[in-house]
Protein backbone atom coordinates (compact mmCIF):
# COMPACT_ATOMS: atom_id res chain seq x y z
CA UNK A 1 0.00 0.00 0.00
CA UNK A 2 1.50 3.04 -1.52
CA UNK A 3 2.65 5.35 1.31
CA UNK A 4 0.47 8.79 1.74
CA UNK A 5 2.72 12.02 1.35
CA UNK A 6 1.25 14.92 3.62
CA UNK A 7 1.39 17.63 1.16
CA UNK A 8 0.76 21.13 2.98
CA UNK A 9 -1.43 23.10 0.62
CA UNK A 10 -1.10 26.54 1.65
CA UNK A 11 -4.13 28.80 0.89
CA UNK A 12 -4.50 31.44 -1.78
CA UNK A 13 -3.62 34.98 -0.37
CA UNK A 14 -4.89 38.17 -1.89
CA UNK A 15 -3.26 39.41 -4.85
CA UNK A 16 -0.94 41.68 -4.63
CA UNK A 17 -1.20 44.99 -6.63
CA UNK A 18 1.13 45.46 -9.59
CA UNK A 19 2.49 48.91 -9.66
CA UNK A 20 1.31 51.24 -12.59
CA UNK A 21 1.86 50.59 -16.19
CA UNK A 22 4.57 53.69 -17.67
CA UNK A 23 0.30 54.12 -20.25
CA UNK A 24 -0.79 54.66 -16.54
CA UNK A 25 1.59 57.08 -15.66
CA UNK A 26 1.61 58.90 -19.10
CA UNK A 27 -2.09 59.22 -19.18
CA UNK A 28 -2.46 61.22 -15.79
CA UNK A 29 0.96 63.45 -16.63
CA UNK A 30 -0.96 64.22 -19.76
CA UNK A 31 -4.51 65.53 -18.14
CA UNK A 32 -2.80 67.42 -15.68
CA UNK A 33 -0.64 69.01 -18.28
CA UNK A 34 -3.97 69.79 -20.21
CA UNK A 35 -5.49 71.08 -17.19
CA UNK A 36 -2.23 73.19 -16.94
CA UNK A 37 -2.73 74.34 -20.48
CA UNK A 38 -6.15 75.65 -19.95
CA UNK A 39 -5.71 77.66 -17.03
CA UNK A 40 -2.82 79.35 -18.72
CA UNK A 41 -5.16 80.05 -22.31
CA UNK A 42 -7.59 81.19 -19.41
CA UNK A 43 -5.45 83.88 -17.14
CA UNK A 44 -4.16 84.85 -21.15
CA UNK A 45 -8.04 85.18 -22.10
CA UNK A 46 -8.72 87.28 -19.09
CA UNK A 47 -6.13 89.44 -19.17
CA UNK A 48 -6.50 90.18 -22.73
CA UNK A 49 -9.93 90.90 -22.11
CA UNK A 50 -8.93 93.35 -19.20
CA UNK A 51 -6.29 95.43 -21.16
CA UNK A 52 -9.04 95.59 -23.65
CA UNK A 53 -11.97 97.16 -21.28
CA UNK A 54 -8.67 99.91 -19.92
CA UNK A 55 -8.36 101.12 -23.70
CA UNK A 56 -11.65 101.21 -24.43
CA UNK A 57 -12.30 103.42 -21.38
CA UNK A 58 -9.43 105.26 -22.16
CA UNK A 59 -10.73 106.12 -25.25
CA UNK A 60 -13.61 107.00 -24.12
CA UNK A 61 -12.26 109.15 -21.74
CA UNK A 62 -9.83 110.71 -23.81
CA UNK A 63 -11.53 111.11 -27.01
CA UNK A 64 -15.74 110.66 -26.61
CA UNK A 65 -16.18 112.42 -23.35
CA UNK A 66 -13.37 115.10 -23.64
CA UNK A 67 -14.88 118.25 -24.26
CA UNK A 68 -12.99 120.81 -27.11
CA UNK A 69 -14.11 124.49 -27.60
CA UNK A 70 -15.98 124.72 -30.95
CA UNK A 71 -14.48 127.53 -33.02
CA UNK A 72 -16.79 130.61 -34.64
CA UNK A 73 -15.59 132.22 -38.38
CA UNK A 74 -16.70 134.07 -41.16
CA UNK A 75 -17.19 132.62 -44.65
CA UNK A 76 -14.64 133.54 -47.10
CA UNK A 77 -17.17 134.01 -49.91
CA UNK A 78 -19.62 137.24 -49.51
CA UNK A 79 -22.39 138.26 -51.51
CA UNK A 80 -22.05 142.38 -52.07
CA UNK A 81 -25.46 144.08 -52.84
CA UNK A 82 -24.68 147.43 -52.81
CA UNK A 83 -20.99 148.86 -52.56
CA UNK A 84 -20.75 153.18 -52.32
CA UNK A 85 -17.89 155.49 -51.64
CA UNK A 86 -16.97 159.09 -51.34
CA UNK A 87 -14.78 160.89 -53.45
CA UNK A 88 -11.07 161.82 -52.14
CA UNK A 89 -12.64 165.48 -50.60
CA UNK A 90 -15.29 163.87 -48.94
CA UNK A 91 -14.33 159.59 -48.29
CA UNK A 92 -17.02 157.38 -47.29
CA UNK A 93 -18.41 153.86 -47.61
CA UNK A 94 -22.03 152.28 -47.15
CA UNK A 95 -21.79 148.50 -47.96
CA UNK A 96 -24.40 145.97 -47.84
CA UNK A 97 -23.46 142.40 -47.96
CA UNK A 98 -24.19 138.87 -47.39
CA UNK A 99 -21.85 136.09 -45.58
CA UNK A 100 -21.57 133.19 -43.37
CA UNK A 101 -20.29 132.80 -39.90
CA UNK A 102 -19.42 128.70 -39.49
CA UNK A 103 -19.57 127.37 -36.04
CA UNK A 104 -17.46 124.38 -35.82
CA UNK A 105 -18.23 121.45 -33.19
CA UNK A 106 -15.39 118.79 -33.17
CA UNK A 107 -17.47 117.48 -29.58
CA UNK A 108 -18.94 113.88 -30.17
CA UNK A 109 -22.81 116.11 -28.75
CA UNK A 110 -24.17 118.99 -29.79
CA UNK A 111 -23.37 122.29 -28.88
CA UNK A 112 -26.12 124.77 -28.09
CA UNK A 113 -25.47 128.70 -28.65
CA UNK A 114 -27.31 131.47 -27.54
CA UNK A 115 -28.07 134.36 -29.22
CA UNK A 116 -25.57 137.13 -29.79
CA UNK A 117 -24.05 140.29 -31.63
CA UNK A 118 -20.73 140.08 -34.06
CA UNK A 119 -19.62 143.42 -34.70
CA UNK A 120 -17.87 145.01 -37.48
CA UNK A 121 -14.73 147.87 -36.99
CA UNK A 122 -12.89 150.25 -39.23
CA UNK A 123 -9.69 150.99 -37.43
CA UNK A 124 -11.08 150.24 -34.08
CA UNK A 125 -14.54 152.01 -34.72
CA UNK A 126 -18.04 150.41 -35.17
CA UNK A 127 -18.67 150.12 -38.85
CA UNK A 128 -22.25 147.31 -38.57
CA UNK A 129 -23.36 144.77 -36.27
CA UNK A 130 -25.40 141.81 -36.92
CA UNK A 131 -27.37 139.38 -34.97
CA UNK A 132 -26.62 136.16 -34.62
CA UNK A 133 -30.17 133.78 -33.79
CA UNK A 134 -29.41 131.25 -30.87
CA UNK A 135 -28.92 127.52 -33.08
CA UNK A 136 -27.29 124.46 -32.43
CA UNK A 137 -24.33 122.89 -34.32
CA UNK A 138 -24.79 119.18 -34.19
CA UNK A 139 -22.66 116.59 -32.97
CA UNK A 140 -18.79 116.67 -34.76
CA UNK A 141 -20.72 119.46 -37.97
CA UNK A 142 -20.50 122.89 -38.91
CA UNK A 143 -23.41 124.75 -38.18
CA UNK A 144 -23.31 127.39 -41.05
CA UNK A 145 -25.45 130.82 -39.94
CA UNK A 146 -26.03 132.99 -43.22
CA UNK A 147 -26.34 137.14 -42.02
CA UNK A 148 -26.95 140.09 -44.48
CA UNK A 149 -24.95 143.18 -43.09
CA UNK A 150 -24.87 147.20 -43.55
CA UNK A 151 -21.02 148.48 -42.54
CA UNK A 152 -20.68 152.24 -43.28
CA UNK A 153 -18.56 154.87 -42.07
CA UNK A 154 -20.62 157.92 -40.37
CA UNK A 155 -19.40 156.72 -37.17
CA UNK A 156 -16.06 157.45 -38.09
CA UNK A 157 -14.11 160.39 -36.88
CA UNK A 158 -12.96 163.08 -39.65
CA UNK A 159 -8.91 162.07 -38.81
CA UNK A 160 -8.96 158.50 -40.32
CA UNK A 161 -7.22 158.02 -43.32
CA UNK A 162 -10.02 156.92 -45.18
CA UNK A 163 -9.42 158.43 -47.87
CA UNK A 164 -6.11 156.58 -48.48
CA UNK A 165 -7.94 152.92 -48.37
CA UNK A 166 -10.49 154.19 -50.75
CA UNK A 167 -7.75 154.99 -53.00
CA UNK A 168 -5.97 151.92 -52.81
CA UNK A 169 -9.33 149.74 -53.77
CA UNK A 170 -8.79 147.92 -50.51
CA UNK A 171 -11.21 148.54 -47.03
CA UNK A 172 -10.07 146.49 -43.98
CA UNK A 173 -12.81 145.36 -41.55
CA UNK A 174 -12.55 143.48 -38.19
CA UNK A 175 -15.10 141.73 -36.64
CA UNK A 176 -15.93 140.05 -33.41
CA UNK A 177 -18.53 138.14 -31.14
CA UNK A 178 -18.58 135.89 -28.77
CA UNK A 179 -21.04 132.67 -28.70
CA UNK A 180 -21.97 131.40 -24.83
CA UNK A 181 -23.46 128.35 -24.87
CA UNK A 182 -23.60 124.56 -23.42
CA UNK A 183 -22.05 121.18 -25.62
CA UNK A 184 -24.16 118.13 -24.24
CA UNK A 185 -22.25 114.76 -24.27
CA UNK A 186 -23.79 111.49 -23.76
CA UNK A 187 -27.61 113.37 -22.88
CA UNK A 188 -26.30 113.77 -19.44
CA UNK A 189 -23.24 115.88 -18.98
CA UNK A 190 -23.41 119.66 -20.28
CA UNK A 191 -20.24 122.04 -20.04
CA UNK A 192 -20.34 125.47 -20.80
CA UNK A 193 -18.48 126.50 -23.41
CA UNK A 194 -17.38 130.35 -24.90
CA UNK A 195 -15.66 130.54 -28.01
CA UNK A 196 -15.00 134.15 -29.54
CA UNK A 197 -14.24 135.26 -33.59
CA UNK A 198 -11.48 137.53 -34.42
CA UNK A 199 -11.54 137.75 -37.90
CA UNK A 200 -9.89 140.24 -40.63
CA UNK A 201 -11.38 140.83 -44.00
CA UNK A 202 -10.09 142.82 -46.89
CA UNK A 203 -12.89 143.64 -49.24
CA UNK A 204 -12.30 144.64 -52.76
CA UNK A 205 -14.14 147.49 -53.98
CA UNK A 206 -14.00 147.17 -57.52
CA UNK A 207 -14.12 143.88 -57.58
CA UNK A 208 -16.50 143.78 -55.25
CA UNK A 209 -15.33 140.38 -53.42
CA UNK A 210 -13.64 139.16 -50.41
CA UNK A 211 -9.80 139.50 -51.39
CA UNK A 212 -8.57 137.83 -47.78
CA UNK A 213 -9.60 136.71 -44.88
CA UNK A 214 -7.90 135.95 -41.17
CA UNK A 215 -9.37 134.26 -38.54
CA UNK A 216 -7.71 133.52 -35.04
Amino acid sequence: MAQKTNQQVNPLGPESKEPRSDEESGSKTSAEELKRKKRIKLAIYIAAFAVFQTIVILVFALIVMRVKTPKVRLGNDATFHNVTTGNSTSPSFDINFTTQLRVKNANFGPYKYDSTIATFMYKGVTAGQVTIPKGKAGLRSTKKVGVTLNVNSKDLPSSANLAGDLKSGLLMLNSHAKLSGKVELMFIMKKKKSVEMNCTMTINLSSKEIHSMICE
